[in-house]
């Protein structure tokens, strides 16, 4: 029996258009017949344009819909951004923060990580946020200190009963959508590094409860590999999730 319940979201990104996302939700639907709540926790994150048909389809079904962005500020003239109270409105129980995609492109930082992860929790949306190093300064060997310091300040002012709610994405960059992976045993290394700093942060009790995912080019090929080790508790999947096939073996592989 394990510690935590395993976790597996899909992160759509900008991919599927509304017509899209009924066809997959049909078909996830009809052919995952092993689903058990008690056991597994599936999220799919679609586009924001896909965000209410998605919830409707999957309303009462024990799956959960998630949005892959959200804004620190509860209204405002914030042109092209989306609001908490607008996600809460169709049914949306978690939200991806901090991707490594939103840090690159979009000049996120640490500090409105944090921002986001505050309001978020004031709204009652479980984050789910991302933390991962580049390929340079893996090979710098300074995975432990990006991780160290993202954790530290993504989590500033932040209670520990708060804390415990937050879901972490272990997501090295070089291997998002690149078709490379980490190894299990790296994974399973720095996912053990994430406890143990979410230990000195808070305490051993809550690095016990906090679910740690691990994402990155995971696929059905690869994922009963990564979870071999309870240590890792499910998993954020990008392109492997567009397909209703693949993300139904993956969130299968622990039942």
């Amino acid at each position: 029996m394990r510690k935590r319940m395993p976790i597996f979201a899909a992160n759509w990104k900008m991919y599927k258009t509304f017509g899209d996302t009924v066809k997959f939700i049909d078909e996830f639907k009809s052919n995952f017949n092993k689903f058990d709540k008690n056991k597994v926790e599936a999220v799919i994150c679609p586009p924001f344009t896909s965000i209410f048909k998605a919830a409707e389809k999957l309303a009462g079904t024990g799956f959960s819909i998630g949005a892959q962005n959200m804004n620190f500020e509860k209204e405002g003239a914030f042109t092209g951004e989306i609001a908490p109270a607008m996600l809460l409105e169709f049914g949306v129980k978690y939200v991806i923060i901090g991707h490594s995609e939103r840090r690159a492109y979009y000049n996120e930082t640490d500090e409105s990580v944090n921002k986001k992860l505050k309001f978020a929790l004031t709204n009652n949306l479980t984050p789910i946020l991302c933390v991962g190093e580049t390929i340079e300064e893996r090979e710098a060997a300074k995975t432990e200190s990006k991780i160290l310091g993202q954790l530290k300040a993504d989590f500033a002012g932040i209670s520990e009963t708060d804390a415990e709610k937050i879901v972490i994405a272990y997501e090295p960059i070089w291997a998002i959508g690149t078709g490379k992976n980490a190894t299990a045993k790296d994974a399973v290394d720095v996912v053990n590094f994430i406890r143990k700093t979410m230990a000195g942060i808070y305490s051993t009790a809550l690095a016990d409860k906090v679910r740690v995912q691990y994402g990155g080019s995971v696929k059905p090929e690869n994922i009963t590999e990564y979870m071999k080790d309870e240590t890792i508790d499910g998993a954020l999947i990008g392109g492997a999730s567009l397909d209703a096939s693949k993300f139904i073996k993956i969130c299968e592989s622990v039942l």
